[in-house]
């Protein structure tokens, strides 16, 4: 029988590249000869994937203040994504979770209540949004889910030391990569005109959405160390804080002296905008002190830069210290200012991590192979509970 799913995410475009990873999984699963019809919220276009059922039944979402209409919207759209979903004969209905909540068990329930077979995409094991998250509707989620995917064996590790009754129908489906859906900029120039940084400065990226996980504040107490080895060196600081509060970053540059060395646009990155920054960088930073996959690492590659990230497991798994990336001793200043100096100085090094890095990213993690792990995972989801 051929697998008819729905992909049911609310979230798509809204959730900074998150919409990347939803288009890439279902163009990878297209390939893998899977009908896949893909229902998010108006704000995200329509990919053009040939083959792809697209829908926007979640009509502006977040577009009100009141939340009570913001609410009343959501479940309208879950129920005619779900309804229409069975309707039109999806058997697997797959969700995407960076965390716990009433609203996720509604789309479970209606998932029960219509037949199908629920798979769910841990993308964050513990919420970075809420650490107070109720264990309660984690279990009940896990409860009613026919397969769990995670992107790595940490991510796996973790979800089984909390909910070890859910190991055998979890597994590891890793994060794909963003080739298909960017442009690549190519005139440096051009791009640091556009963000005002001068020819000459060597630029440190930190992209993506500002959380406390990330560790920002380490990277700007790193600085002043980068600056005196590498005085042109400039951090091109660019995201929007997320539940963080970007005074008291200010606040480290103030008292740190390197306001001439970092350049701010603390917002949200359009999609159009998102070349120009890798463009305009040298190296990208991920000093994250807590992880359990990371788009910003995978984009950073697939834009073929050099990245230094924090030597966590999740990382670990993905990259290679001086193969395909460069790793510091996570939390330690002196460690990432001197790995940055290091990457600063030593430009053929630099260069040989860049190509394997992004040889790395275009193979191992492409769609089509991760759209066919996708494919046999759903098939053997009516023998979990005959092993």
């Amino acid at each position: 029988m051929k697998i008819k799913v729905a992909i049911i995410d609310h979230l798509g475009a809204h959730g900074s590249s998150h919409h990347f990873y939803l288009f890439g999984q279902a163009k990878g699963l297209i390939e893998n000869s899977v009908d896949v019809s893909l229902y998010t919220n108006s704000s995200t276009n329509n990919p053009e994937i040939q083959d792809l059922a697209f829908h926007q039944f979640y009509q502006n979402i977040f577009n009100s203040n009141n939340k009570l209409t913001a609410l009343i919207r959501y479940l309208f759209g879950s129920i005619k994504s779900h309804f229409h979903a069975r309707l039109n004969s999806c058997n697997i209905f797959h969700y995407h979770l960076f965390g716990s909540s009433l609203l996720v068990l509604f789309n479970m329930f209606l998932a029960k209540l219509l037949f199908a077979k629920i798979v769910v995409t841990i993308h964050d094991v513990r919420s970075f949004s809420d650490n107070n998250e109720s264990s309660l509707y984690t279990r009940l989620i896990y409860s009613l889910t026919d397969s769990i995917f995670t992107h790595n064996r940490f991510s796996r590790k973790e979800i089984v030391k909390y909910h070890k009754s859910f190991a055998k129908k979890t597994t590891i489906i890793p994060h794909g990569n963003y080739l298909p859906f960017i442009e690549n900029q190519e005139d440096q120039k051009e791009s640091r005109l556009r963000l005002g940084i001068g020819l000459d400065k060597k630029v440190l990226l930190f992209f993506g959405m500002i959380k406390k996980v990330k560790s920002l504040d380490l990277l700007l107490c790193a600085m002043p160390e980068i600056i005196k080895r590498n005085p042109n060196t400039t951090l091109l600081i660019a995201g929007k804080p997320w539940k963080d509060d970007f005074t008291y970053y200010q606040d480290i540059i103030d008292r740190l002296k390197i306001h001439n060395n970092c350049v701010l646009n603390i917002k949200f990155i359009s999609n159009q905008d998102v070349k120009h920054y890798y463009c305009a960088s040298n190296i990208v930073i991920l000093p994250y002190k807590e992880i359990y996959q990371s788009g910003v690492l995978m984009m950073s590659m697939c834009f073929g830069k050099p990245v230094v990230v924090s030597d966590l497991d999740s990382f670990k798994e993905i990259v290679d210290d001086q193969e395909t990336a460069f790793f510091f001793k996570s939390g330690d200043v002196n460690s990432l200012s001197n790995v940055v100096n290091k990457v600063l100085e030593n430009h053929n090094l630099s260069e040989k991590v860049r190509t394997q890095g992004f040889e790395l990213v275009k193979t191992k993690y492409s769609w089509m192979e991760i759209g066919r792990q996708t494919r046999d995972a759903y098939y053997k989801i009516n023998y979990f509970y005959k092993k």
